[in-house]
């Protein structure tokens, strides 16, 4: 086994910047690695849903030909309410269902043990309702996209040029997190750190909308900056955050690797 002091991210500090209760994947891969995790949840995630549009949904549910996911936090939330409503998996019929990210795709068919039939291999939603294009059965299928408040158009739009007949369901919000008062944010002002990933583009917003009151103070390490993809790199770059490194895809191993090419990793030794 490999010791502490030879694990790739051996003595580096590290910021995650993911909600609190998303964050444990992250946190736990690089404290594996080595590196000493400052957890700062730039923002919150939490259930937020309207009782007369998940009745709606619900009562015409046997309709929709797709369910459509575009994160975790839908799954979890989706599911949280679906199971408050009904006791067997089975009530979902012969819905199909899509997704984007491999985070996504696991929830569903890990934990829930359900067949996903539509997922891209790049996590955007333009890839997703381009694979939901190819399978030739939009033209007038009913499809029902469950989102959170920040969801991008992109998906919906396109999903309805493909004449799709499409409902939003929004299970969840994310919200900034304010951060200054911490221990943890106090610890970054005093001493820096490494690096920062950022997984989301709303987390680069808050993370941005707080600089000022989180920026390092004199002498402290002033990080290399991390995204898991293109559209959290393009928020960086407009928040004035520059892109040190980014995933090759999105995904939490993939920053992971990101981060540890970028920093130079140990040779390891067993």
């Amino acid at each position: 086994m490999p010791s502490a002091t030879n694990t790739p991210l051996s003595g580096l500090r590290v910021v995650v910047t993911r909600a609190l209760d998303q964050a444990s994947a992250l946190s736990e891969r690089l404290g594996a690695l080595g590196a000493e995790v400052i957890e700062l949840p730039a923002i919150q995630v939490s259930r937020e849903i309207s009782k007369q549009a998940l009745a709606d949904v619900m009562l015409e549910f046997a309709s929709y030909d797709w369910l459509v996911f575009t994160s975790a936090n839908g799954v979890r939330f989706f599911f949280g309410e679906f199971f408050r409503l009904f006791d067997d998996i089975r009530s979902l019929g012969f819905v199909r269902i899509a997704c984007v990210g491999d985070a996504t795709g696991r929830q569903l068919t890990s934990e829930l043990h359900l067949r996903v039939e539509c997922q891209p291999q790049k996590a955007t939603a333009e890839a997703l309702a381009a694979a939901l294009v190819e399978t030739g059965s939009l033209d007038n299928a009913k499809v029902l996209v469950v989102t959170g408040n920040l969801n991008r158009d992109a998906l919906v739009r396109n999903l309805e040029e493909a004449r799709a007949i499409v409902d939003c369901l929004q299970v969840y919000k994310t919200e900034k997190n304010e951060l200054a008062g911490t221990p943890a944010a106090a610890d970054f002002r005093a001493r820096g750190a490494d690096a920062i990933l950022f997984t989301s583009s709303s987390a680069v917003d808050s993370f941005a909308d707080q600089a000022a009151a989180l920026a390092p103070a004199p002498g402290a390490k002033r990080p290399l900056a991390g995204s898991i993809g293109p559209q959290t790199s393009a928020t960086m770059r407009k928040r004035g955050i520059a892109v040190d490194f980014e995933a090759k895809e999105p995904g939490i191993e993939e920053l992971v690797d990101a981060l540890t090419r970028k920093t130079g990793p140990n040779t390891l030794t067993a």
